[in-house]
């Protein structure tokens, strides 16, 4: 265990009645060890460290707190809020999560990832998700072995799904004003314990991980871990001492006179220049993958990764992970912006990266409300190109385009709403997306008038087809493919109830089939959307190239292109916002120009 700066450390075994008994471990070097003779396999464990106890200058060392191993592998109950996990001097035995020793794990030989550029990324909040569906057992509702259910296999394989993104899934503990409003965290970005499944998520631990990523897999679905290395659940100066902070607050970047550095909105930011934090995020991606078998990673709030403190095209964790015999073969894609200087970095992540494009969500939103032109809506369509420059077959698009994600309305409220309604959140609305580049057709919120019902509809229609239509690859959220809705809340990582989880009784099943059908299409010709053609011919109308004047034009809502993919034939593409139609239309046949 890594304590360089304490003065003792204990290991705290707990038999089967709870009861605790302290063994002192020895001191080499940065590291405390201790070593037992007997099979340690199912042992619940933590620890406690004594030393100095001086918050202002990095110093948290309290024997009274349990501390939860960082690279616990199990933990035997979920973490819970509470003020005395705060206050010196008060024990904590009672609320935190005891480590478990695992059996010995069965490593997976990694396979190469099932994903691949330009398919279709399903991004999953795992209890949200399984929660109501009514062909999945109760028992099983909630949970991640819910996903390798037959009834959600047939689901994912209806929009030829080819990875599932699930929402943080490792041990996370809810922000300390939640609890006194009602409310829990229900998203998972609050982690402690990087490496330890969720027990309400995962109770089979590691194994059912293991086995419900290898059931996706004989599907032909991926599965992606979305991650949070960027800071930790142990928060701000008025925070926790669960873990890290009571072992070694180094792992934590701090101001030089002393503050904790909020990169991340969140109190407190992991500090990629400390190597011991580099290898802890190796160490844990590389147990996802050679014990659970999953293609590959998404990084939330990514720059921080590659801070120290200032964000670095070169930082060494990139190099690391590159070179990396298991790791530098995965999918890895990155939330490219976090809240700290000059942290906003869409564009700046290596070649091999994938990232998040906001910037699509925005102009295409921003176009089908009539606030963009369309060569702005060419552009996203083309892969971004003033983002990630030119593509090609050596450098395909890294785009991750996506109409909506878990964070800001969902993709129908987007249509059904002018302004967030998040008063459940107990924030007095003023929290979330201030600016969501939404409209609702004249009426906020649900509407009986089958005139407003059909022209949103049309509206989603237009804004899928957009999406399945462009280089790169594409992200929905699930639900978002038949019409989900959180009731206009935009920030709802706190709604653990009717406004986050899925109603799938009440889905608009003509919508979801008309993604299907794009979906369909996009999968059997994926290779034409991973690079955008130098050849395409642009058109004002069918036959009609466009011209200058075309481009310039204001309020221009009909444009469309004839693309030449090689091995893929012709990919066409027509847009009349007027109309408020999309036409995609593959032709295999069509032999590529030049």
């Amino acid at each position: 265990m890594r304590a360089p700066l304490a003065r003792q450390v204990w290991l705290c075994r707990f038999d089967a009645q709870d009861n605790e008994t302290r063994h002192a471990m020895v001191r080499e070097g940065e590291r405390w060890t201790l070593a037992f003779e007997e099979d340690l396999a199912g042992a619940r464990y933590g620890y406690r460290a004594e030393g100095e106890w001086a918050p202002d200058e990095g110093l948290w060392f309290d024997s009274a707190k349990l501390l939860v191993d960082p690279y616990a592998l199990t933990l035997d109950r979920r973490f819970r809020q509470d003020p005395a996990l705060g206050r010196f001097g008060e024990d904590t035995a009672g609320l935190v999560p005891r480590a478990v020793v695992p059996e010995a794990l069965p490593r997976v030989f990694p396979q190469p990832p099932v994903f691949a550029r330009a398919g279709l990324i399903y991004e999953v909040n795992v209890r949200a998700f399984t929660l109501c569906h009514p062909e999945v057992p109760e028992a099983l509702r909630g949970t991640i072995a819910a996903l390798a259910h037959p009834a959600i296999l047939a689901h994912l394989r209806k929009l030829h799904v080819g990875a599932v993104e699930l929402m943080p899934i490792v041990a996370w503990i809810d922000e300390r004003h939640l609890p006194p409003l009602g409310l829990v965290n229900a998203w998972g970005y609050n982690p402690v314990a990087l490496m330890a499944l969720d027990p309400g998520l995962c109770p089979g631990g590691v194994a059912e991980l293991r086995e419900t990523v290898a059931t996706l897999r004989r599907n032909g679905i991926g599965v992606l871990l979305d991650l949070v290395f960027n800071h930790s659940g142990e928060s701000d100066r008025e925070g926790g001492v669960l873990s890290l902070r009571g072992l070694d607050n180094a792992a934590y970047a701090h101001a030089p006179d002393g503050p904790l550095i909020n990169d991340t909105g969140c109190g407190n930011t992991l500090d990629f220049a400390n190597p011991a934090v580099r290898r802890l995020t190796l160490d844990a991606m590389r147990h996802f993958v050679q014990h659970a078998g999953v293609d590959g990673f998404r990084f939330d709030l990514a720059p921080i990764l590659a801070r120290g403190p200032g964000f670095a095209k070169d930082a060494p964790i990139f190099a690391e992970i590159a070179a990396d015999p298991v790791l530098a073969s995965r999918v890895l894609i990155a939330e490219p912006w976090d809240i700290g200087p000059g942290g906003y970095q869409l564009g700046q992540f290596p070649q091999n990266w994938l990232e998040w494009n906001d910037r699509y969500r925005d102009d295409v939103r921003r176009f089908w409300k009539g606030e963009a032109g369309i060569g702005v809506l060419a552009t996203r369509l083309a892969g971004s190109s003033d983002v990630f420059g030119e593509t090609s077959a050596a450098l395909p698009c890294r785009s991750v385009n996506f109409l909506a994600a878990h964070d800001g309305f969902t993709l129908a409220d987007t249509v059904a709403y002018a302004h967030r309604h998040n008063e459940a959140n107990g924030e007095n609305n003023r929290d979330g997306h201030g600016e969501n580049f939404s409209w609702n057709h004249g009426v906020e919120g649900p509407s009986p008038d089958e005139g407003v019902i059909a022209a949103r509809r049309a509206d989603l229609k237009a804004m899928l087809t957009t999406l399945f239509a462009s280089t790169g690859t594409i992200m929905l959220t699930a639900g978002d493919e038949f019409g989900r809705t959180q009731q206009g809340n935009n920030n709802a990582y706190c709604q653990d109830n009717a406004i986050g989880w899925i109603d799938w009784d009440a889905r608009d099943r003509e919508l979801e089939d008309h993604v299907a059908r794009l979906a369909a299409l996009r999968a059997q010709h994926r290779v034409a959307f991973t690079v955008f053609s130098e050849e395409t011919a642009w058109e004002a109308e069918p036959g009609r190239a466009m011209t200058v004047a075309d481009w310039e034009e204001p309020g221009r809502g009909v444009f469309g292109f004839v693309s030449p993919v090689q091995g893929e034939g012709t990919v066409a593409l027509r847009v009349d916002r007027a109309a408020r139609t999309v036409t995609l239309a593959i032709d295999p046949e069509a032999p590529p120009k030049g």
